[in-house]
């Protein structure tokens, strides 16, 4: 299941259980749409692969299965590179 992670590893950006600007790689980690296009042209940083959009996890599994509360940022920056 995925761990729906609440912010932007990249600018710390909030990322809600129910963003349409959440994109993860095959490991999720989690970036917003700007960073993963625009600062990392589509390509993960920590495992080289692309990203697709985040699935949107229905309220009412969110009840039972709860977003991710742990924040992953990376304050020295999150440039292009494996």
């Amino acid at each position: 299941m995925l761990d729906l992670r609440p912010n932007c590893e990249c600018c710390n950006k909030d990322l809600p259980p129910e963003s349409e600007e959440a994109f993860i790689c095959t490991f999720e980690c989690t970036f917003c749409a700007d960073c993963a296009q625009n600062v990392l042209n589509g390509a993960c940083p920590n495992c080289g692969g692309n990203f697709q959009q985040r699935p949107i996890r229905p309220a009412a599994a969110l009840l039972r299965h709860p977003a991710s509360t742990q924040r992953i940022f990376k304050p020295e920056g999150c440039g292009q590179g494996t």
